[in-house]
């Protein structure tokens, strides 16, 4: 198997979006829920993707939102410098399917698994998003908690498609994970932060190069 991509989520500035993104990883989260510790303005955000770009073409801008309503679809708009929109609300499929038609941009669906019957709820998205991601039910915070997902959980499930597991993703844990399931891509935030929204270089490198050392070893 491929090594999994990698995003690291939750980034505020746009010197530390370039040395992440400048360390090859896959993609850049930018958080746009106000509720959040590593919330961005929207007026900073096209920066940070810019930024991000110039240090590395290949790496995907994705912007983190919960239940957007229509009169933020300006904001969403992929002109802002980003390539993905992550819902991480409630956002049904019939929603999904409504605002990746009006968004004309990939569109990724967080769940936050709360019990292993909630996966069998899944399947229902995988004809009106592009991904999924995992991530661990907490009551009152929609991500970036450090909390995992029983990864027995998951042992017998068929995704439907691509996706993404998020929740204590770390370079000491990566070979744990990956002998046990194997994501299209890990979603890493708390677990390579000095405080929200400010990134530990080092332990992003580490993580880097711990998925990279596994995709070797397999080969």
């Amino acid at each position: 198997m491929p090594a999994p991509r990698l995003k690291i989520c939750g980034l505020r500035q746009p010197a530390q979006a370039a040395a992440v993104a400048a360390l090859g990883v896959d993609a850049i989260g930018v958080i746009a829920v106000p509720a959040s510790p590593r919330f961005l303005v929207s007026g900073a955000r096209e920066q940070l993707f810019a930024a991000m770009r110039q240090a590395n073409p290949h790496c995907q801008g994705v912007l983190v939102v919960a239940d957007p309503e229509d009169g933020q679809l300006a904001e969403l708009d992929p002109s802002q410098g980003h390539d993905v929109v992550q819902l991480h609300g409630q956002e049904s499929p019939e929603r999904c399917r409504d605002l990746r038609s009006r968004l004309g941009c990939r569109l990724w669906k967080a769940v936050r698994v709360r019990q292993p019957s909630d996966l069998a709820t899944l399947e229902a998205y995988s004809a009106v998003v592009d991904a999924l991601l995992l991530d661990a039910w907490v009551p009152d915070q929609l991500g970036g908690t450090g909390h995992r997902i029983p990864l027995e959980w998951l042992a017998d499930w068929s995704p439907p498609g691509s996706w993404w597991l998020a929740g204590g993703i770390s370079a000491g844990r990566v070979a744990a994970v990956l002998a046990q399931v194997e994501p299209t891509g890990l979603d890493a935030s708390s677990g390579v932060e000095r405080a929200p929204g400010d990134k530990d270089l080092a332990r992003v490198k580490e993580l880097v190069e711990a998925v990279e050392g596994r995709s070797r070893r397999q080969d």
